[in-house]
């Protein structure tokens, strides 16, 4: 999964990345499925262990153009786990109470706990992408929350969070096909807004803004990676298989009981 990773100091150019990418699973869509469902179950496990032993933090940051499956993610490759662990955030529009602090503040907030995993659909990142696609604050104050950001992400790392940062890219035919199937399906149209047609004329310029996020903000400590999205089940199966490898690497046992339970019985 390290071909979907950014070093450090790339430059990314979007156009490099299929979206449409599906590797050795091409044209075996249900292989792909039987291996994401292999996936999640080892997930359940590892999160389990995550929350027993309480010792490590873990913050999924997703982004997305808009219908470019940050729901879907979530509710596929989280659909085995115990959601005691799991902690959902979402960040739109701020409240005039966040406005009135720092643009961190909010997000700082809903940061994971020990023993939980967190996850972000959207994040910190809308104020260097949305503020700057549409012009919300002068680039003076969005060009500096690059540094903000990166400085932000290695004090949650240095205090033992482990981020993973997930950009998950389709194509803008995709994106038209899946707001049209919004309009077109009546089960559909409470996810259809026309600001997503609004949106969408801005198609260009939010490409140049996240090719700047992954260009400037991954990080050891907090990489991205850019996930083919036009695939929903290679794209939850990707996202899978790096949270589990991710998981894994934190080395985790059950903690030892707290007395000898040797020869104990329950009456």
């Amino acid at each position: 999964m390290d071909r979907y990773r950014i070093s450090p100091d790339t430059r990314v150019d979007l156009s490099d990345h299929d979206p449409g990418e599906r590797l050795t699973f091409d044209g075996k869509k249900e292989l792909g499925r039987e291996y994401l469902a292999e996936l999640t179950e080892e997930l359940r496990t590892l999160q389990e262990l995550l929350w027993a032993q309480g010792k490590h933090r873990v913050l999924l940051i997703l982004q997305a153009m808009d219908s470019g499956g940050k729901d879907g993610v979530i509710r596929h490759v989280f659909r085995s786990v115990n959601p005691q662990g799991v902690t959902v955030s979402s960040f739109k529009a701020p409240s005039q109470h966040e406005l009135d602090h720092d643009y961190l503040w909010r997000v700082h907030r809903k940061v994971p706990a020990r023993g939980q995993i967190g996850i972000f659909n959207r994040s910190h990142y809308e104020d260097v992408l949305v503020v700057r696609v549409r012009g919300l604050a002068p680039s003076e104050v969005w060009e500096r929350r690059y540094r903000h950001i990166v400085e932000f992400e290695r004090m949650l790392a240095d205090e033992g969070t482990t981020i993973l940062k997930f950009f998950l890219h389709i194509s803008k035919d995709e994106q038209k096909e899946r707001l049209q199937s919004r309009i077109d399906d009546p089960r559909k149209h409470w996810k259809f807004s026309s600001a997503d047609l609004e949106e969408r004329t801005r198609w260009d310029a939010y490409q140049e803004a996240f090719e700047a996020v992954l260009s400037r903000t991954s990080t050891p400590w907090a990489p991205w990676y850019v996930i083919p999205a036009n695939s929903k089940w290679y794209r939850n199966l990707v996202v899978a298989r790096i949270l589990v490898e991710t998981l894994e690497g934190l080395k985790m046992d059950f903690p030892e009981p707290g007395m000898d339970l040797e020869g104990l019985k329950v009456e």
